[in-house]
């Protein structure tokens, strides 16, 4: 997990074959069953997955047509340290429900 500089770095430059998955309050909302299929799929096709987190001002219409999935965490506004920490979270969350792991009681 890092921050990157949009105008510096391009994500689908550096991970062209991967799935862009795109974090926007416009976005898509899953439960964590359905989030947990992003990553069966990506796991059935030997595909990586990008998570992008916008900038305070959010992602540019541009960057939301690259993306392959927009994925809302939430209609509300969170920080961005906070959104990386609930999407971490869910990211684990969905591996613990693949592997049929306790922690998902």
């Amino acid at each position: 997990m890092r921050e990157i500089n949009p105008l510096k770095f391009d994500v689908r430059a550096k991970h062209p074959a991967a799935r862009k998955i795109y974090l926007d309050p416009l976005g898509k909302e899953l439960d964590s069953a359905q989030f947990s299929r992003v990553f069966s799929d990506a796991e059935m096709n030997g595909q990586d997955l990008v998570f992008l987190v916008g900038a305070h001002e959010g992602l540019t219409s541009g960057q939301r047509a690259e993306a392959d999935l927009l994925l809302s965490l939430s209609r509300m506004t969170w920080p961005h340290e906070l959104a990386r920490a609930m999407l971490a979270e869910q990211v684990y969350r969905a591996f613990a429900i693949l592997r049929k792991h306790p922690y998902v009681r």
